[in-house]
């Protein structure tokens, strides 16, 4: 039980993640097609990462979190460095 209210948690947060990334986005992109690219390669990553996580599980509960959870993971790298610009003020790259 402990370890549902544990991987609860951890999707929250990863979905949190994930939306910062997508939100922040747009304001440290130059052009559609960049931001096009960028949202691509990070929707593809994290299916693929959520996939191979939620296939570790036999439970739907487990699976469905662990996908969360994998998803939102690879939006980490890009929370942490658009969170990095803006603290720096940079603008769109």
């Amino acid at each position: 039980m402990l370890w549902y209210l544990l991987a609860a948690i951890a999707a929250t947060l990863a979905v949190a993640a994930a939306a910062y990334a997508h939100l922040r986005l747009p304001l440290f992109t130059a052009g559609a097609t960049k931001l096009m690219a960028a949202r691509a390669i990070l929707f593809g990553l994290g299916i693929g990462c959520g996939y191979v996580g939620a296939q570790m599980y036999r439970e739907p509960a487990a699976s469905v979190l662990a996908f969360i959870i994998g998803f939102g993971v690879v939006h980490l790298p890009a929370c942490g460095i658009l969170f990095l610009k803006r603290q720096r003020g940079e603008g769109r790259s």
